[in-house]
């Protein structure tokens, strides 16, 4: 057995993974991280990037170039050009990320699932009561991003920001081995509500949630990276149009999206559990677009 397949093998026991991966400082782990992630040096880069490929299956053979000053500049790294080419067909809402599709639906009554069995509130997720009306009967998608897929995220739609807000919150790990043991766990993690408006008039909320690691959000929009060392207001009035497919902005490391949208959207024939899809594939089917 190779020493990456006894990791491996190691990590796929739950309780070994949960205890690894959450009991632990996670703040002060997540803080840690930011600081080390950034260091240019070629030695901790390279000894950096190594472990990485050793704990998970990063492929870098996507990426538009070679050669990273830190890891974090690899973390966030851009693809070769047309690798995410984006469906034009405007009845379509794409992918805002690559991801692995977690838990999707319809939202009944201002009530979702992290995974089935599960179920958190709007209100604990957005907090925000009118935009919670907004989406009370809508659908959902959850789309998790492993710490070795790509981590920027794109407008799934032509649309219009209208408003950000930050929500602090902890660092507890998204996978779904905490799902199942962590109550709302996407509710008590730090995370952005990201409000859009369609050109049908529909309103389509994004919203980022951090992890363990990964507890910054960049959004190019607003020129402004969001984490817990965010004071002042968090709430970001905008007035900004997005073209489908444009980047947003991008995690420090894997995490999840959820995406709510209006009740009368359809999921596209390819959204299924456990399935992988990458941004700019149809997630979402507008009939009145």
């Amino acid at each position: 057995m190779t020493v990456k397949s006894l990791i491996s093998s190691l990590t796929q026991q739950e309780d070994l993974n949960f205890l690894l991966t959450n009991r632990i400082p996670r703040a002060a782990l997540t803080r840690f991280m930011g600081w080390f992630s950034k260091i240019e040096n070629p030695v901790v880069r390279d000894f950096s990037i190594g472990c990485w490929k050793l704990f998970s299956d990063l492929d870098l053979s996507e990426a538009k170039k070679i050669h990273f000053k830190s890891l974090h500049d690899c973390f966030v790294r851009e693809l070769k050009p047309g690798l995410r080419p984006v469906d034009a067909d405007p009845h379509i809402v794409v992918s805002p990320s690559d991801g692995i599709i977690g838990a999707h639906g319809s939202i009944s009554d201002g009530e979702l699932f992290q995974i089935k069995g599960a179920p958190y509130s709007l209100i604990d997720l957005i907090g925000d009561p009118a935009l919670v009306e907004t989406h009370r009967s809508g659908k959902f998608v959850t789309l998790r991003l492993t710490s070795s897929m790509y981590h920027r995220f794109h407008a799934p739609h032509d649309a219009h920001v209208e408003q950000v807000t930050l929500i602090h919150g902890d660092t507890w790990n998204v996978n779904p081995i905490a799902l199942k043991r962590i109550e709302k766990l996407f509710c008590k993690n730090e995370r952005a509500v990201i409000r859009t408006r369609l050109k049908s008039g529909d309103a389509l909320t994004i919203v980022p949630v951090a992890a363990i690691l990964v507890a910054s959000i960049r959004l190019h929009f607003l020129d402004l990276v969001l984490n817990g060392q965010t004071r002042g207001p968090l709430q970001f009035p905008c007035d900004v149009n997005v073209t489908k497919g444009e980047e947003l902005g991008w995690f420090e490391h894997g995490s999840t999206i959820i995406v709510l949208a209006p009740e009368h959207f359809e999921f596209c024939a390819n959204v299924s559990e456990w399935g992988r899809i990458r941004a700019g594939e149809p997630l979402l089917r507008n009939p009145r677009a």
